[in-house]
């Protein structure tokens, strides 16, 4: 990738992202823990591009990554190599509280749920930015977006101070900008190739977690 290792690491790239979540599943649609997390640093990335607007999830996703990558650097860092791993090991050692929030806070399995709510929210949120006309409307897009996915797991003060955030949006043009990609036409095509990659993580992540009845993590 062109430009220096300094501009590489702060500035957003869409390419970047779309590279992590083609690695991110085996061969038999397993989810890599270590690329899963580098997608979402990439996804960090963006929401900082666009200022401190989306504040109130980016630093709740940095606390979350350093978290599973605690996880996948310690001494039990083979059981954390994919997501299933990651749940079998958790759920046969008795490392997840699955009816109230007591001894494992910081289980894999949680905190990786919170990630992957967000995902869905960025997911639809980019989605309908990559299907939308020039004029449309990103706070009505975004606040349509976390109403179907994050806002049932937020508190209304967090719901209410989302609402306003979303309602001081750039345009849709900003955001195609801090992807840094090219003109529109590149953005949108991009987009439509990443945009399968993500949704079939967090698919597979979606059943794994139903299997095993971890989609309400307390």
């Amino acid at each position: 990738m062109a430009g220096s290792v300094a501009s590489v690491d702060q500035k957003f790239c869409l390419q970047e992202v779309l590279d992590t979540f083609k690695l991110c599943l085996s061969e038999n649609k397993e989810v890599y823990l270590q690329h899963y997390v580098a997608g979402w640093r990439g996804l960090v990335k963006f929401l900082n591009s666009l200022g401190s607007v989306f504040g109130f999830i980016s630093k709740d996703a940095v606390n979350k990554i350093q978290i599973l990558v605690n996880h996948l650097n310690g001494e039990n860092g083979s059981q954390y190599v994919t997501v299933q791993s990651m749940a079998k090991y958790e759920l046969e050692n008795g490392l997840v509280d699955l009816t109230k929030r007591g001894g494992h806070p910081e289980s894999g399995c949680r905190t990786l749920l919170r990630l992957h709510r967000a995902l869905r929210w960025l997911e639809l949120f980019l989605e309908r930015l990559r299907t939308s006309t020039e004029d449309g409307k990103t706070s009505v897009m975004c606040a349509e977006s976390y109403n179907e996915s994050l806002a049932q797991h937020h508190p209304w003060v967090i719901r209410k101070a989302a609402g306003v955030a979303f309602c001081v949006l750039p345009g849709r043009h900003a955001f195609f900008e801090v992807m840094n990609v090219g003109s529109p036409e590149q953005v949108v095509a991009m987009l439509g190739e990443a945009l399968p990659l993500i949704s079939e993580v967090y698919q597979i992540t979606e059943e794994l977690y139903a299997q095993h009845n971890l989609l309400d993590l307390p």
